[in-house]
């Protein structure tokens, strides 16, 4: 029973302490030894499965404008992983984005949100999922759509009902699109420890479309934004002499900054100045500072793009899912 209690109070934290930022990494604490990439799983060693058991469930999905439309399970979700995940991904990648997609949504459903009361999820990437409708998707991928539409329904269908448990209840299951190097723990973002999102390794790299990217500003662009968020700072004087000791994150990204004489969180620089990560460095040189940025996300949970490395290594959704999410199991929803 404590378990069961503890277990919902994280849930009840993390709801009300994670901006979903999917709108997102040498972590060692915490992380379980990985399997090796590719090995076998058994017919015996993966959990049996009632088919159909996604489209027996409905969710309530609040539209861009404002509607609520009541859908299927596996309707809602093909439309998930189809805005979430690029369709020309590994199949196993897929699968672990429909798994993750579903634990989310299933999460969600057990917490209703403030922002959306009348609906279980909503398609703001902001605060829930993104999502598209098949149509749309389809005409997004033009002479692939075929070949695109059957790879995420097998997805879809291939996982049917399955959801990913901590201590028997549903996680809540983040995802960000590519680390550098490392994943985060939660609390190092959000401020609230959350047992199975810790840091682990993540493997992608230069293979990802604008792994490396940079944001230059003037001096006084600079100076105005940083002053609007924080008055007391001091930035009087050379640009380069506002810049001062740099705290890092487990996973070498900026976890705190001195500007001005003011520490500024790194996941508040990263708003400010619209940067893909908080794994930056930032230089001065006469009037313009240079964020230099690697990885995009918020850097908690599953890296859809290390995901995908692993999944071209051979490894199973069940795995990768296993690997991002520390102490995790994949099994049919206890909830349906």
């Amino acid at each position: 029973m404590r378990k069961v209690v503890a277990a919902a109070l994280g849930l009840y934290l993390l709801f009300y302490l994670l901006p979903l930022a999917v709108l997102g990494e040498a972590e060692l604490r915490g992380r379980a030894q990985p399997q090796p990439l590719g090995a076998e799983v058994l017919p015996g060693d993966r959990p049996e499965r009632t088919a159909g058991l996604d489209g027996a469930q409905t969710v309530r999905v609040r539209t861009e404008d404002g509607t609520v439309e009541e859908l299927a399970m596996d309707d809602y979700l093909w439309g998930v992983v189809a805005a979430e995940m690029p369709a020309s991904f590994e199949q196993e990648a897929l699968n672990a984005q429909a798994v993750a997609a579903r634990t989310y949504t299933v999460s969600r459903q057990q917490h209703t949100s403030a922002a959306h009361p009348d609906a279980d999820v909503c398609t703001d990437v902001g605060c829930c999922q993104a999502y598209i409708t098949r149509a749309q998707a389809e005409e997004n991928w033009g002479e692939k759509a075929e070949e695109y539409a059957a790879k995420i329904t097998a997805a879809v269908e291939g996982t049917d009902g399955l959801v990913i448990l901590y201590e028997g209840e549903p996680i809540q299951a983040v995802f960000f699109s590519s680390a550098a190097g490392d994943t985060l723990a939660a609390a190092e973002v959000w401020g609230s420890e959350v047992p199975y999102l810790t840091g682990v390794s993540s493997p992608e790299g230069d293979e990802v479309p604008n792994y490396h990217t940079q944001v230059t500003v003037t001096a006084e662009q600079f100076r105005q934004t940083v002053l609007e968020a924080y008055p007391e700072a001091d930035l009087s004087g050379e640009p380069e002499e506002w810049l001062g000791e740099v705290t890092l994150n487990s996973a070498g990204g900026v976890a705190r900054m001195a500007v001005g004489g003011v520490e500024i969180p790194g996941t508040e620089l990263r708003t400010l100045f619209s940067l893909r990560s908080t794994s930056f460095t930032l230089t001065a040189e006469g009037e313009q500072l240079t964020f230099s940025v690697t990885g995009y996300g918020h850097g908690v949970g599953m890296s859809q793009y290390g995901a995908n490395a692993m999944a071209g290594e051979g490894a199973g959704y069940e795995e990768i899912l296993t690997w991002y999410y520390t102490g995790v199991t994949v099994e049919p929803c206890p909830l349906w």
